[in-house]
C-alpha cells in the first residue's frame, strides 16, 4: 500500500503572532513552525501501516524552501520520502491542485490530510483534493483500518460515532482519535541521522487559479477588565448579571 500524508507548516501555537503590510500579511519573524497537529496524527498513524503492513509512506508539503525543516522532521519520524512544491500556499484550491497533481502522478491508495490545519482553519483542502482525484473522501476521521482495497473508517459526527465501509483510493481528513497523543512519534538521533539520507524532491507548481485572497487580518480584542464579587455580597452579584452583563 502507498499512503501519501499531507503536511502543513504551522505556526506553534506558543508563537507570538503579529502582521505587517497594513494587517494583510502574517509576519514570520521569529516564529517557530511545526507540523499541523492534525498532520502529525495523520503521519503516526501512517507509521503503524508502515510498521504492521508494510506500507510505503511519502510526505508532501505545499510551500516555499523554509518549509523543509517541517519535512525533514516527518522523515526523522519515519516516512521514507519527502516531496515539497516549490509554491506559496495561497489558498485552499490552489494547494489542493498541486497535491492532486502529486496523487495522480504517485498513485497513491491512501492519502491522509489534516481536516484544518490550526493557522486559517479552513478545512478546504482534504475534500477539494478528493474531488479532484476522483477518490472516497471520509472527513472527521478518527479511525481507519485497510484489507486489501477495502477501508472501514470511523468518523466522528454530532454527538457520536459513524462507521462506514470504503474502498481505495481515499482520502481522509483525520484528527485526534486516528491516534493518541500519547502515541505520537518523537524523533530519535537515529532518525534524525537518517532523515539526512532520504530523498526530499523539489516539485515546480502546475498552473492553478488562486480563488480567494486575504484582504486583512485581525488580532482578537483584548478581554475587558474583570470584577470581582464577594462570595458575601450575592446582591451585588445578581445586580451585575442583570443590570451590566444582561443575563438574568
Amino acid at each position: 500500500m502507498k499512503i501519501l500524508v499531507c503536511i502543513s507548516h504551522v505556526p506553534d501555537t506558543t508563537s507570538k503572532i503579529n502582521f505587517t503590510e497594513g494587517d494583510s500579511r502574517f509576519d514570520t519573524n521569529g516564529v517557530q513552525f511545526v507540523i499541523n497537529p492534525n498532520d502529525e496524527f495523520g503521519l503516526t498513524r501512517a507509521m503503524w501501516f508502515k510498521e504492521q503492513q508494510g506500507a510505503t509512506v511519502t510526505v508532501v508539503n505545499v510551500g516555499p524552501a523554509d518549509t523543509e525543516p517541517t519535512l525533514r522532521k516527518a522523515l526523522a519520524i519515519g516516512a521514507d520520502e519527502a516531496i515539497r512544491v516549490n509554491a506559496e500556499p495561497t489558498d485552499g484550491y490552489y494547494v489542493a491542485k498541486q497535491l492532486a497533481r502529486v496523487v495522480s502522478e504517485g498513485n497513491y491508495d491512501l492519502i491522509i490530510a489534516g481536516r484544518e490545519s490550526i493557522d486559517y482553519n479552513g478545512g478546504m483542502v482534504p475534500g477539494m483534493l478528493a474531488s479532484l482525484c476522483g477518490a472516497n473522501f471520509v472527513n472527521t476521521c478518527i479511525g481507519i483500518e485497510v484489507d486489501g482495497n477495502s477501508a472501514n473508517v470511523t468518523r466522528e459526527i454530532d454527538g457520536g460515532k459513524e462507521i462506514l465501509k470504503t474502498t481505495l483510493p481515499l482520502v481522509i481528513g483525520g484528527q485526534k482519535g486516528l491516534v493518541e497523543e500519547k502515541d505520537l512519534k518523537i524523533p530519535n538521533m537515529r532518525g534524525i541521522m537518517m532523515a539526512r539520507k532520504k530523498a526530499l524532491n523539489v516539485l515546480e507548481p502546475v498552473e492553478a487559479e488562486t480563488m480567494t485572497k486575504a484582504v486583512s487580518f485581525e488580532k482578537p480584542a483584548p478581554k475587558g477588565a474583570v470584577k470581582l464579587v464577594s462570595p458575601d455580597n450575592l446582591d451585588e452579584l445578581i445586580s451585575l448579571l442583570h443590570n451590566e452583563a444582561k443575563v438574568i
